[in-house]
C-alpha cells in the first residue's frame, strides 16, 4: 500500500514558523558564494527566515551549500528556479530543504515531496495550482505577479482555501503589499527590490528592514480588520 509523501518533520516545522513569523522568500538570483553568507546574514538579522538561491546564479549549489551549513538551524535554504527532478536531489545533496519554482511541473514537486523538501512551484492559474497542490506542493508561488495583480488574486482566494499559502512573486515592492494582502496573499517571493549585484550591504539591508516592516505592519491591519 502506497502511503501519502509528507515533508520531513524538521522541515515541516521550520517552514510552519517561518510562514508564521516572516513568510518573505529572498530570491537572491545571480549572487555569489563569496558575498552570499554576508548578504543572509544581513537578511537574518532583519527578520528573514526562507532563503532562495535561484539556480540560474553563479555556482548555485556551493551558495546553498555554504549557507546551509552556516544558517540551516536558523532559516529555510534552497533553491529557486529548480528545473527538474534532478536537480531537487542535487539541491538536498548541497543541504538545501526549500524548492521553489518558475512552473508547475508536478514531477519536480512530487520529487521535492518524496525527499521531505518544501515545495513552492510557481502557477498563474487556478488549474495549474491544483494540480500542484495535489502532487504535493506546500503552497503557491503567484507568478509572474506583474501580470496577475491582486484582483485576480481575491477572485483566487474564493476558491483556494485560506490555509493555502499564497506568495505572490514578481516586482513585489514594499509599497505594493498592502493591497496584495488585503486581495489574500499569505507571503511574498522578493527579488530584485531586495537583493541585485552590486547592492552595498546596507542597500541591502534597509531594503530588507522595509519588506519586513511592511509586512509585519499590513498583516497586522488585516488581522484585525
Amino acid at each position: 500500500m502506497t502511503t501519502a509523501l509528507q515533508p520531513s518533520s524538521i522541515v515541516s516545522s521550520a517552514l510552519r514558523e517561518a510562514l508564521q513569523t516572516c513568510p518573505l522568500i529572498a530570491v537572491l538570483r545571480w549572487i555569489t558564494p563569496q558575498e552570499v553568507e554576508s548578504v543572509t546574514e544581513t537578511l537574518v538579522q532583519v527578520g528573514f527566515r526562507l532563503i532562495e538561491v535561484p539556480l540560474n546564479s553563479p555556482d548555485p549549489y556551493v551558495s546553498i551549500e555554504r549557507l546551509a551549513r552556516r544558517f540551516g538551524s536558523e532559516v529555510l535554504v534552497g533553491a529557486g528556479t529548480v528545473m527538474s527532478a534532478d536537480s531537487v536531489a542535487r539541491v538536498g545533496n548541497a543541504g538545501g530543504r526549500l524548492i521553489v519554482m518558475p512552473h508547475a511541473d508536478t514531477a519536480v514537486v512530487r520529487a521535492a515531496r518524496e525527499h521531505g523538501f518544501a515545495c513552492f512551484p510557481g502557477v498563474s492559474t487556478p488549474t495549474e495550482g491544483f494540480a500542484a497542490l495535489d502532487a504535493g506542493a506546500d503552497g503557491l508561488k503567484i507568478f509572474p505577479a506583474e501580470a496577475i495583480s491582486p484582483s485576480v488574486l481575491k477572485a483566487w482566494r474564493a476558491v483556494f482555501a485560506n490555509d493555502i499559502p499564497l506568495l505572490p512573486t514578481g516586482g513585489i515592492t514594499p509599497e505594493a503589499m498592502a493591497s496584495w494582502v488585503e486581495a489574500g496573499a499569505s507571503g511574498f517571493g522578493v527579488g530584485g527590490n531586495l537583493y541585485r549585484p552590486g547592492k552595498s550591504l546596507k542597500e541591502i539591508a534597509d531594503s530588507a528592514v522595509a519588506f519586513v516592516s511592511t509586512w509585519r505592519e499590513v498583516s497586522h491591519h488585516q488581522t484585525r480588520a
